[in-house]
């Protein structure tokens, strides 16, 4: 019974890592583009002030990059959680679930934040390895 519950807590801790680290790392690459020209002429095609490509793009790399290491993990994952909803409300309104403007990759970065935001960073994290930080800041 032991020997079962160990082996269960080892997977939750690595599933947990694999997934902050997937949607960290996505997140990452996926901001790169922002800081392009073409990021800034997508924003404006979609009706939003070309600068704001650069503040999505740094909401998006450094959310990214705390996700990665596991700081701040509840605070940049509610960010981010709030960037997806925004994304899909606002700009992709909600038309539909597949096709070119489909909600199902965002749907999905979604739903990662916010079980990233409610359980935390986990124990394959740094803030686990300080264990100073109060628990909003983790």
């Amino acid at each position: 019974m032991v020997d079962a519950t160990l082996r269960t807590h080892k997977f939750h801790d690595l599933s947990h890592f694999g997934l902050r680290i997937s949607v960290g790392v996505l997140l990452i690459v996926h901001s790169l583009g922002k800081f392009s020209s073409g990021g800034a002429g997508f924003f404006s095609s979609i009706g939003l002030p070309p600068e704001m490509a650069l503040l999505i793009g740094l909401l998006e790399s450094i959310g990214g990059a705390l996700l990665v290491a596991g700081v701040l993990t509840r605070i940049a994952a509610s960010l981010l959680a709030m960037e997806m909803l925004v994304i899909m409300i606002h700009i992709k309104k909600l038309q539909a679930f597949s096709g070119p403007n489909g909600l199902e990759l965002d749907l999905l970065v979604f739903v990662i934040v916010l079980t990233v935001a409610v359980l935390g960073p986990g124990r394959i994290s740094i803030s686990h390895a300080v264990k100073k930080l109060p628990r909003f800041l983790q």
